[in-house]
This record gives C-alpha cells, structure tokens and sequence, in this order.
C-alpha cells in the first residue's frame, strides 16, 4: 500500500457531518459494509472488472470495496483508495492500493485513466456534489464505467398507518432535518439516474434497495451511530430535546422495534 496526502484532511473534514474521526465511525461502516456490500459488488462485477483494470474508490471510508477491488483487479491491476481522512484505512496494505488523502471537489485526479470510478454514499453530503460528479466522470477512460450509490431518504418514510408497528423517532426527523439545513440534498440517490444521462454516459441503468431496521441488526447499528455521532449538534441546534434523544435510543434496544431504512440508489453508466 502506498499512501499519498493531498488535501489537508483538517479542512476539508469541517464540512463534513459523519466525520471518520468520530467514534461511532467504525460502527456505522461496519454496519454500511454488511448491509450494502453485496448488492455493490453485484454491481461492480455487472460492470465487468476484472484482474488488470485500474479503478478509482472515492470516499473509501473502511476500505471493504476497496479491498474487494484490489483482489478482484489481482497484481496486474491498480486501486486508488481515497478520503478526506485516512485513519480507518491504515490496515488497508496491499501492494497494488494506492490510499490518498484527497477532496474530490478541490483536488486533482488524472483524466482518462480509469476502467472503473465507484463512490458510496459521498456526493449526497457535498456542496459542490455537481463538481465531484464531472470530476469522476472526467477519470474515467473512454469506456470506462461509473457506480454511483446514494440515499433517498424522503420517499419512502416509516409510516404507522400502512404498516402498523413501524416507528418514525423523533430523533430520525431530527437528523433529516439537520443533514437537509446542513446542505445534504435527500433525494440525490433518486437524482443518479437523470444525471448520469445529463452527463452523456452510456448504457445507464439504476436500481434501490431497501431494508427493514429492526431488533439486534446492522440498520439498527447505524441508526445508533448516526444518531450518536449528531447527538450534540442536534441538541444544541434546538432540532431535539435530550429526553427525546434518550427516549428514541432506548427504543433502539427493543427486539420489537422496526422501521424501513432509506432507499439506497445505485446508478451506473460508461463514459
């Protein structure tokens, strides 16, 4: 593994919520990695890599894509690994993975090289989320293929009345309504198909997965870090009450306890 620093990771991290130095980070990729990682390497292996393609991971948070992708592309291949903060990336030591500390909105990346571009859950979060996009794309070699995956976590809501039992906590509302103000757009994953068209790439396709978070699960293991990792800020922002909080985090411990996640968009296309 070689690794290389672009951005300074202490600027661009201010901008973003879910920053990988706060404790519940492990938890939540963790939980990001046994709920989504199968359906992206389904993805990925449509896309056709294969040993030899050079691919490019943005946002690369724990690594588990990146890993798949360095022993799918064998010795022959190339993986670029990046992040605005590198700290759970460190066990990540392959010799064909290159981990760089890199901020697709400001930092360079060279053009027309890559066989395969992959990002998970990053764009929703940026401002300049357009820019990244282009960025990506223009990485790409002529051919070359890009997997977008981002949430939508407006269609579909937990909803009592349709399906008695669900629950919509309180600090759930909270957070959307604190990542919407902070600048998460909540329909983007709905978004990748229409912009990846816009953009001129080729055999374009999209599906959504969806999932219920309940008991001892990974969706409950990510709800709990999430909300943890935004408790203050939610407080203090007036968007909940500490008693709230507390009150939805028990719930969290009931075996009984169920909701819908939100739905995972992943879009792809070839440049």
């Amino acid at each position: 593994m070689r690794t290389i620093a672009t951005s300074d990771p202490r600027s661009a991290q201010g901008d973003y919520l879910f920053s990988n130095s706060g404790r519940e980070a492990p938890t939540r990729f963790a939980a990001l990695s046994e709920l989504f990682d199968d359906a992206t390497v389904l993805h990925l292996k449509k896309c056709g890599v294969e040993r030899g393609w050079r691919c490019l991971e943005i946002g690369a948070g724990g690594g588990s894509i990146a890993n798949w992708l360095s022993r799918r592309v064998g010795p022959s291949g190339h993986v670029l690994a990046t992040d605005i903060d590198l700290r759970l990336l460190q066990s990540l030591k392959r010799p064909n993975v290159e981990v760089r500390c890199h901020d697709i909105c400001a930092d360079a990346l060279p053009r027309g090289t890559f066989d395969l571009a992959h990002a998970r859950l990053v764009l929703l979060h940026l401002p300049k989320r357009e820019e990244a996009l282009i960025n990506m794309i223009s990485a790409l070699k002529p051919g070359g293929w890009l997997v977008v995956e981002e949430y939508d976590s407006v269609s579909m809501p937990p909803d009592p009345a349709v399906s008695p039992g669900e629950i919509l906590l309180k600090t759930q509302i909270a957070m959307l309504r604190f990542l919407e103000d902070s600048g998460v757009d909540r329909r983007y994953g709905r978004r990748l198909f229409g912009r990846l068209c816009a953009h001129g790439l080729t055999s374009v396709g999209a599906e959504a997965r969806v999932f219920m978070c309940q008991g001892t699960s990974a969706g409950v293991s990510m709800l709990w870090a999430n909300f943890r990792q935004l408790r203050e800020a939610m407080i203090d922002g007036g968007y909940i009450t500490q008693q709230q909080f507390d009150e939805d985090l028990a719930r969290l411990e009931d075996q009984h306890f169920f909701m819908p996640s939100s739905i995972l968009w992943s879009a792809w296309g070839r440049r």
